[in-house]
């Protein structure tokens, strides 16, 4: 294994110079398909179309859609161009968005109609009111002085914006030659995307992730899942964060093989084209994995053809790997990392037991450094002890845009990124996620770590998915709480849940509050955000007249 030199537009060229008629893209409901060669022309009149609006070496554009089939066609412009894709989370509302165009300096924004109940077309004239008057291309705004265009990805037209056909149009009268000159500008370690932390725990900020971090990180997570050129890999999850844009798409980029895409959850659309486009991996969090299993049309779908894949975004459950190999044929293998580290990690290989890829989430990747370090003493940790998962290498991350105080918060004097996870490193080198430093329970001076109990309580019959978190106790401090989705037709009840924790668990894990629900809070990246399971929590005992104790 090597790390590669390579920018995302040098792998995209020789991809179409070396199997030009291999499928890159795949949309199997619509039976879209460009192949190697077709994408890097669409992707050059792309960049010439964003040249001639005002983008340049540099320049921020946002990218506000779902996986749309000119989402990778927009992301390799900018990468041609030099420019910076800023991915923007589907789930923001509008003062999320706001904040992000004012924080990342948005040159232009890239959005589609919306998803589910949001708008994303009103949305931006709310934002930015003076596009209904102003000409195209001649945007100004007091509120967002950097922005000057908007571009909407289809073909509707739309007051103050380009839409994706005009701007392919545009691109015609831009010379080849200037395209060709910002492209000998591109280094490696240029920032060519900029994607903005989840917020499950504060205000986004933009981290700062170059060609040799992505494409390196992309190329390795292939490796270890032995892929090759003919492979064929279903994407269903957005490409608006790293699990999409890099672990998938950067996987395909540099292996030169098939991504087959999903533009939004659907487990049936999912399954579908597994069966009709002979995938042979799938990737997805484990909320994804649970609803395929559990479609009711699930049988009539042929997975012959999966071989491996990815669980990961959360802590993935034991016995939910279990189903995945068994039913669907996969040796899945679990990425551990964060955005900030581009994002692998840690990777579990496909030839890894069954033992080692359920309960680990494997080994350091190539060419970097993990550590378990002491949040106290920031020792390195002994085997067996638990510490914060820590890293360097290749793919640590520029940087916080804009964010020297954060950036130093998070990367120590000695290059190591503060994950703010705890881990434990085991005798074969593998690793094992045993919490959030965060996320941790603290009960009357017992350390409860969520993970463990959750473990306990995927075994109980009804139970499909469970999460846990600590409420605010007045006399403990905090109190453990547990929210459980239901299987379809399960009776389960609360006193079914403390049955099966008492005398098997210590007392003090038994969830003192059980709560039933049908979804759980969630970011657009597919993870739990426990804050919100820990307010949801309180205002259920508010509204049922439950006192916490």
């Amino acid at each position: 294994m090597q790390l590669y030199d390579r920018t995302l537009g040098q792998w995209l060229e020789h991809w179409a110079k070396e199997t030009p008629d291999r499928e890159a893209i795949v949309y199997s409901d619509r039976n879209l398909r460009f192949t190697w060669a077709q994408l890097n022309e669409r992707v050059d009149n792309m960049a010439k179309g964003l040249i001639s609006i005002g983008v340049e070496r540099g320049t921020h554009v946002g990218l506000w859609a779902a996986n749309v089939p000119d989402w990778l066609t927009i992301l390799y412009a900018c990468a041609k161009i030099g420019a910076v894709c800023v991915t923007v989370n589907t789930n923001y509302r509008q003062s999320e968005l706001e904040y992000l165009c004012r924080n990342a300096d948005l040159h232009t924004l890239c959005i589609v109609n919306g998803e589910k109940d949001s708008d994303f077309v009103q949305m931006t004239y709310t934002m930015l009111p003076e596009l209904r008057t102003c000409q195209r291309g001649h945007l100004y705004s007091e509120r967002f002085p950097v922005m000057r265009n908007v571009v909407y990805v289809g073909q509707e037209k739309f007051r103050g914006m380009y839409n994706t056909a005009e701007l392919l149009l545009l691109g015609d009268n831009i010379p080849q030659q200037i395209l060709t000159d910002l492209e000998a500008q591109v280094g490696c370690h240029d920032v060519v995307n900029m994607q903005y932390t989840s917020g499950t725990t504060g205000f986004p900020k933009g981290v700062m992730l170059t060609h040799y971090n992505i494409a390196n990180n992309g190329y390795l997570t292939g490796e270890h899942m032995q892929f090759t050129g003919e492979d064929k890999l279903c994407c269903c999850v957005p490409l608006f964060h790293c699990f999409g844009v890099v672990l998938a798409t950067m996987n395909t980029l540099t292996h030169g093989c098939t991504q087959v895409m999903v533009e939004r959850f659907d487990p049936l659309i999912v399954l579908a084209s597994v069966h009709k486009e002979r995938c042979t991996a799938l990737y997805g969090v484990p909320t994804m994995f649970i609803a395929e299993l559990n479609h009711p049309m699930f049988d009539l779908f042929d997975m012959s053809s999966l071989r491996t894949g990815i669980m990961a975004g959360s802590l993935c459950p034991v016995e939910l790997m279990r189903q995945v190999q068994e039913r669907m044929y996969m040796r899945i293998t679990s990425v551990y990392g964060l955005t900030e580290t581009s994002p692998g990690m840690t990777q579990t290989r496909i030839d890894d037991s069954f033992q080692a890829r359920c309960n680990t989430v494997g080994r350091d990747y190539e060419f970097t450094e993990v550590r378990i370090i002491d949040p106290e003493t920031g020792k390195e940790c002994p085997t067996g002890t638990q510490g914060e998962m820590c890293c360097r290498g290749y793919n640590v991350m520029k940087g916080y845009y804009n964010n020297p105080k954060a950036t130093d918060e998070v990367i120590d004097a000695d290059g190591f990124l503060h994950s703010g996870d705890l881990g434990v490193k085991d005798e074969d080198g593998n690793y094992c996620i045993t919490g959030r430093i965060k996320d941790m329970i603290i009960r009357g001076g017992e350390n409860i770590y969520p993970r463990e109990i959750e473990e306990y309580l995927y075994r109980l019959d009804g139970v499909q998915d469970v999460q846990v978190a600590g409420l605010p106790s007045p006399k403990y401090g905090e109190t453990v709480a547990a929210f459980i989705i239901r299987r379809e037709g399960s009776g389960l009840q609360e006193e079914d849940v403390t049955d099966f924790c008492r005398g098997q668990i210590a007392r003090y894990k038994i969830p003192k509050y059980v709560f039933f629900i049908d979804e759980f809070p969630m970011t657009g990246s597919g993870k739990i955000q426990k804050f919100k399971l820990k307010e949801l929590g309180v205002q259920l005992c508010r509204e049922h007249g439950v006192v916490i104790v």
